[in-house]
Parts: structure tokens; C-alpha cells; sequence
């Protein structure tokens, strides 16, 4: 008998791991059965938790979780996974955010379908790294295939390839250092024909990027982490419907040229943060082509749009994108994190490929062997990917699809509620599920003044989310206080969105009419 085997067990007798007895808590054959013990607990506990949430949050400050958590003695463990659930649920469960809850209106989480969560399952336990083939092998070949299938619904061509992500971020900073090197490279290219050739330090300082004024504060970022600094992005200005205005581009595309810079890329958006407006791709693109720039399509928001069986016209002209973000963890009620850069032609993405001796030699690329680390800005990565996988062949697209459509429905019912209510006044029409508003006071009352509106729309605000009942975000518009409501849940109906502008207005009109109003309005606005 091998001094290396494994005696055997009988998995129904096996005894309870104590603390410090690590060896026993590693998931492999031999723990299998606790395994699924443990994990039916923890699903069981959820399962039960979100069951009775009757409200999006309890409202808990940090000043009153903090002790909670720091007072916890992480030399001192548990032993028992029950009783490490119970405290679970005393400190996370019990004051956790859920975005489930009809009446979470806030950010841009959605609630998510059961064929993911069982996909998170799945891939936490088998735990593949996605860098490499000889770290997951079937999982390498459903990412390619779920990436063929997204270039394939953008309609990016034969050519098109890209990589799963972290998120929208880190698929804006990929698309951003591929258009830098692409355009280093065209510029190197040219100065070397006329004879002054430019090396890329030198090409750097002239890079710009056209991006909306309502883009994604990613790209500034990503500027300023590819060594451009946040002065190379040049906002471009918008219409009244927050969309990029098209004349603007067109200025400032010849200004740059006659200017000696070079347009490295233009950032159109497809479902901007704040309202959810999109970019006029076709025109865009029309101008993109034409001044040889490239052009990044930021959809972290509206892919959903994609499978959309009534919609999937609003993006009509990504096709002409040369990268694409797209965000799973968005509109395709996915959790986070699952997201993908893709574009228009795979060689680009050599400009993120690095060979190591060690991981993916480059004989490994000879013999085709498919390591997805060659394209990927990150090395170790989950295998996110298997949570779509697992939606589209349990719900299948046009089901997504309807969901999505149902909270642009919801949003047009809503914007309709708001632009007919006289205590609100509402910024613009969304295009996909985004609305932002402002309480005014309504015309029976002589106007506050809008310093004094921008308090009682904070603390409106605020005053909510203590209170647990919803949870609403907020934005400046135009150097005023703004409420947002992003609806993602499909479970979210007219009457939740009618109860939440009730509670705004009652709070704003409490605080209005308090005697600490007058006085916090005069601090501000002499500060």
C-alpha cells in the first residue's frame, strides 16, 4: 500500500473538525459530505433571511455596526459552523443591503436569477482559474464561446474576441490601453515614414480622448492609470437629453487635429450612470471613421438591450464599435461580478499579452494551446463566465431579454407618474431605467429657496434610507442636488415607486419646516 494513500472513510461516521485541526476543513473526497452540509446551512440561512426582509435595509449607521465587527476576536475562532453563521447573521445578514427588495431604487445593482447563483455555487467550489488551459480547461472553451456568442449579438464580425472582467472599470481601462497602443503605434508608424520617427514616451503627452460629459468617471480614471493624466480626456458637451451632442464631437475632433493631438479614442456611452441616456451611435461612428479614430462603446448598462425582444434597436451602430463594454452584473441580473471587454479585431489584444516561462510560454501559443491570460489584464481570475452559461441555457436569452424590458416599462410609467406630480420636477425622459428628480415643493407654496431645496432633497434622502423603507440615490445636476431612481428589479411596480415619492416629499416637507432648515441653509451658504 502507497504511504501517499488516502485510508479509507466512512463519510457518515467522519467526526466534527475541531479548530485547529485545518487539515480537516479542505474540501476533497474526503470531506465531500460536510461540504454539502455546510453549504445547505449557509444556503438554508439566506434562503430563510431574504424570505422574511420585509424592507431594502434597516437603516443601521456605521457607528452603530462598527463595534459589532471589531469587537469580534479573529484569533479566537468559531469551530462550529453554526454558531460562525449565527454571528453571520447578527453582523452582515441581518443589516445587509438587498437589492432584491422592491423598493431598493438606488444604484445600479440588480436583483439576480437562481441559474446564476447556482453557477456561483458551482464555480466558488471547483474554484478554476481562468488564466490558463491547464487550470481550467472547459471553463476556457465556455468563456470563448460565451464571448463569441456577446460579439456575435453586437454584430462585431468574424474577426471580433475579448475577455471576461472584473467589471465595467477594468473593461474601460483594457479598451483604453489597447486605443493607446493602437494609436501609438499607427503614430510610430507614420513619423518613422517621414523620417521623424516618435518613440511612445514622446507620442504620449499628445494623446487625447473625447468622452460625454455624462461618461463614466472610469475613463478619467484609466487616463490617469495609463500615464495620460485626467486632463487628456476632453468632455464633450451634451443635448438636453444628456446624449453626446454629435456638432460638439465634430469640433473637437478638427480641433485636435489642428492641434497637433491625436484622438487615441472616442468614448461613446450606451446607458450613461446618472440617466441612462445613449450616445447617437451611428452618427458617432460615421465620425469616428472618418477621422481615423477609435471608437469604444461603453454599454456596461445598456447591453441589456441585446437580448431585449422590443429594444435591441437603441443600440443600433455598436456594431461599428472597435471595443465594447458590457457589464452581465447590470442588465443581465447577474452577480457581481461578470463582465467582458470585446473587440471588433482580436489582435489588438496582444497589446495586453505577455509571456511568462512559467505560465504561457510562447510555445504554448504555437501549438494553439488556448490560454486566456494572453489576453487578459489580470492573471488569476473566476470563472464568472459559467453564471451566463448557466442562465441562458436554463432561461434562455429572450427571458433576460423580458426582464429588462419590463424595468424600461417601469420607468416610462415612472417618468410619466413624476412629470404629472407638481412637487417634483424631473429631469428627463429615460431612455432605458433611470430617472432623475428633484423635489421642488409643488406650486401651493411660495418656493424655498434652491439652496435651501438642495438640503430637503438631502436629507429627504438620507431621512429614507434610515428610516429602511427604500433606498434612492442621488446625483448634481447642473451644480443642484438631484434624487435618482435606478429601477432593475422587475419586481418593482408603479404603486412601490408612488409609496417612495410619498416618503420623499414627506420628509422634505418635515425638513422644510423645521426650525434647523433656516439655520443650516444660512451655514452653507455662507461656507
Amino acid at each position: 500500500m502507497s504511504l501517499l494513500a488516502h485510508p479509507a472513510e466512512d463519510p457518515s461516521s467522519e467526526p466534527i473538525p475541531g479548530a485547529a485541526d485545518g487539515r480537516a476543513h479542505l474540501f476533497n473526497d474526503r470531506t465531500a459530505e460536510r461540504y454539502r452540509r455546510s453549504v445547505s446551512d449557509g444556503v438554508g440561512l439566506v434562503a430563510s433571511t431574504v424570505a422574511r426582509t420585509t424592507r431594502p435595509f434597516t437603516g443601521v449607521t456605521p457607528a452603530e455596526l462598527a463595534p459589532e465587527i471589531s469587537g469580534i476576536d479573529l484569533d479566537r475562532p468559531l469551530g462550529d459552523p453554526a454558531a460562525a453563521l449565527d454571528e453571520l447573521e447578527r453582523v452582515y445578514l441581518k443589516d445587509a443591503v438587498y437589492f432584491h427588495h422592491p423598493r431598493y431604487l438606488a444604484h445600479l445593482n440588480c436583483p439576480v436569477v437562481i441559474p446564476a447563483l447556482l453557477g456561483e455555487a458551482v464555480l466558488s467550489a471547483v474554484n478554476s482559474s481562468l488564466d490558463t488551459w491547464d487550470q481550467s480547461a472547459g471553463g476556457t472553451l465556455i468563456e470563448r464561446r460565451l464571448i463569441d456568442w456577446t460579439a456575435a449579438r453586437l454584430g462585431l464580425g468574424e474577426a471580433a474576441d475579448g475577455i471576461f472582467t472584473s467589471g465595467g472599470t477594468q473593461s474601460n481601462l483594457h479598451a483604453m490601453l489597447l486605443a493607446r497602443d493602437e494609436a501609438c503605434k499607427l503614430v510610430e508608424k507614420e513619423t518613422a515614414a517621414a523620417g521623424a520617427p516618435l518613440t511612445k514616451p514622446r507620442i504620449l503627452p499628445r494623446l487625447r480622448i473625447l468622452a460625454s460629459q455624462a461618461s463614466h468617471f472610469s475613463i478619467a480614471k484609466a487616463a490617469a492609470v495609463l500615464g495620460l493624466g485626467y486632463e487628456a480626456v476632453i468632455p464633450v458637451p451634451c443635448d438636453q437629453e444628456r446624449r453626446m451632442r454629435t456638432v460638439a464631437l465634430a469640433h473637437e475632433l478638427d480641433r485636435c487635429r489642428r492641434e497637433g493631438l491625436v484622438v487615441m479614442a472616442v468614448v461613446a456611452t450606451a446607458g450613461t450612470t446618472d440617466f441612462g441616456s445613449i450616445d447617437p451611435l451611428p452618427e458617432i461612428a460615421d465620425l469616428c471613421a472618418r477621422a481615423g479614430a477609435w471608437l469604444h462603446v461603453d454599454a456596461a448598462y445598456g447591453c441589456g438591450l441585446l437580448v431585449s425582444p422590443r429594444r435591441r434597436h437603441l443600440l443600433d451602430g455598436i456594431e461599428c464599435a472597435d471595443s465594447v463594454t458590457v457589464d452581465y452584473h447590470k442588465s443581465f441580473f447577474q452577480p457581481v461580478s461578470s463582465s467582458a471587454v470585446l473587440v471588433r479585431d482580436r489582435t489588438t489584444l496582444s497589446h495586453a499579452t505577455y509571456h511568462a516561462d512559467y505560465l504561457n510560454p510562447a510555445r504554448s501559443a504555437e501549438r494553439l494551446i488556448p490560454n486566456q491570460v494572453d489576453k487578459s489584464l489580470q492573471t488569476t481570475r473566476r470563472f464568472d463566465a459559467l453564471k451566463l452559461w448557466l442562465t441562458l441555457r436554463v432561461m434562455g436569452a429572450d427571458a433576460v431579454g423580458e426582464l429588462f424590458d419590463e424595468v424600461v416599462d417601469r420607468a416610462s410609467e415612472a417618468w410619466r407618474l413624476l412629470d404629472a406630480d407638481p412637487r417634483y420636477e424631473v429631469v428627463t425622459r429615460p431612455q432605458l431605467s433611470t430617472l432623475v428628480f428633484r423635489y421642488t415643493g409643488g406650486p401651493s407654496t411660495a418656493p424655498p429657496p434652491p439652496g435651501l431645496l438642495d438640503l430637503a432633497n438631502l436629507h429627504a434622502r438620507e431621512a429614507l434610507a434610515a428610516s429602511g423603507e427604500a433606498v434612492v440615490a442621488g446625483t448634481v445636476v447642473d451644480g443642484a442636488h438631484h434624487l435618482k431612481f435606478t429601477l432593475l428589479n422587475p419586481e418593482t411596480s408603479l404603486g412601490d415607486i408612488a409609496h417612495v415619492l410619498d416618503l420623499i416629499a414627506a420628509h422634505a416637507e418635515q425638513y422644510l419646516s423645521s426650525p434647523v432648515a433656516e439655520p443650516e441653509f444660512t451655514r452653507a451658504r455662507a461656507s
